[in-house]
């Protein structure tokens, strides 16, 4: 490991102007993922800007009804959160599918967010990788890649994003709040996460030297009823080698409002929009469900080993929406709650 320099910031207009005066400074949260990578040799930053004790560990409503979360929350206090358990409840068991206890009681939002997309050609620094050094190659490709994506990749990198939280953020429409030298900005999650393209080194589209400050959710009501689904190769804390985030309202039989979004599948968290599309206005059942996922996973351009994802992507989108389903069905208030959102939201988690 580089030997680095250690810093903590008071404020955040401090932290800013720290990493603004080092070119080679890192912000430092829970460094779940962070002094992993510097253990490796993979990150080698001259300063770390402890930003944990800035006034970011806040959850608060916002007017419109929706809610921010404070960039410093932890995962744990996240997943804990009344307001995120009766509102939004794939964002709370998305989390909790995340990782074993001790890594989220240390690491937090806007770390997670920050977290590399990666596989172990990139851990391994013997190894060529065109996230590490540009231009040098992807040995995964003709390699070892059974866990790697299957949509949106390119010839440069089918590395996947490892986030459990990304993939509820992605279906919910989030926004990430960011502050820089310059002043406040946001940045839509759709807009968060840049395609790999020929570029796979340049992650997000946060302007250089932006601390993330926040998240906000929208009020969204369809959230109330909502599933999170990993699949991953043991029992205990691994990363997925597929999931679903998945919030339904269904009326008459009918699908009225949907959300998706899978993980484990390409460089960020996928938002399903032409699984979406298909299911608007739908009769919710099985065969509706798989032909919507069909749709979305006409794209999917799978490598020899990991053709299986698509197959399990499109089982989980079944499963979960049908769950939603009858969970809907069987809830004699969901006729009310069309009406009074907020009603519903309470009783889906009593």
């Amino acid at each position: 490991m580089r030997e680095f320099d250690y810093q903590r910031a008071h404020d955040v207009s401090g932290a800013v102007a720290l990493l603004g005066a080092d070119p080679e400074a890192r912000f430092l949260g829970g460094g779940t993922n962070l002094v992993d990578l510097m253990k490796t040799g993979v990150e080698r930053p001259a300063r770390l800007v402890d930003v944990r004790e800035l006034p970011l560990d806040e959850i608060e409503t916002t007017d419109d009804g929706g809610l921010r979360i404070g960039a410093t929350v932890t995962n744990s206090d996240l997943a804990a959160h009344p307001e995120v358990r009766r509102r939004y409840p794939v964002l709370a068991q998305a989390v909790l599918a995340g990782a074993s206890g001790q890594l989220r009681n240390m690491a937090t939002v806007g770390g997670n967010l920050l977290q590399r997309t990666r596989c172990g050609y990139f851990a391994d620094v013997t190894r060529p990788c065109n996230k590490r050094v540009p231009g040098s190659g992807c040995p995964a490709i003709e390699g070892e890649h059974h866990n790697h994506a299957v949509l949106g990749a390119s010839e440069h990198c089918v590395a996947t994003h490892p986030s459990d939280m990304g993939v509820a953020l992605a279906a919910l429409d989030a926004v990430v709040s960011y502050e820089t030298a310059d002043g406040r900005g946001e940045l839509p999650f759709a807009d968060f996460y840049l395609p790999v393209g020929d570029t796979p080194h340049l992650e997000t589209a946060l302007p250089p030297g932006a601390l993330i400050t926040g998240v906000t959710l929208p009020p969204t009501p369809v959230a109330a009823r909502s599933r999170y689904r990993k699949v991953r190769e043991r029992a205990s804390y691994a990363f997925a080698i597929g999931s679903i985030a998945a919030a339904l309202d269904v009326r008459d039989g009918v699908v009225h409002d949907v959300r998706l979004a899978f993980g484990a599948v390409a460089s960020r968290p996928w938002r399903a929009h032409a699984a979406e599309r298909a299911l608007t206005g739908a009769p919710a059942d099985a065969e509706a469900f798989a032909a919507a996922a069909d749709a979305e996973l006409a794209a999917a351009r799978p490598l020899r080993h990991n053709a299986y994802k698509v197959t399990l992507t499109r089982n989980l989108v079944v499963a979960v929406l049908s769950e939603l389903t009858s969970d809907t069905a069987s809830d004699p208030t969901s006729e009310a709650t069309r009406e009074h959102p907020s009603a519903a939201t309470e009783e889906a988690t009593r």
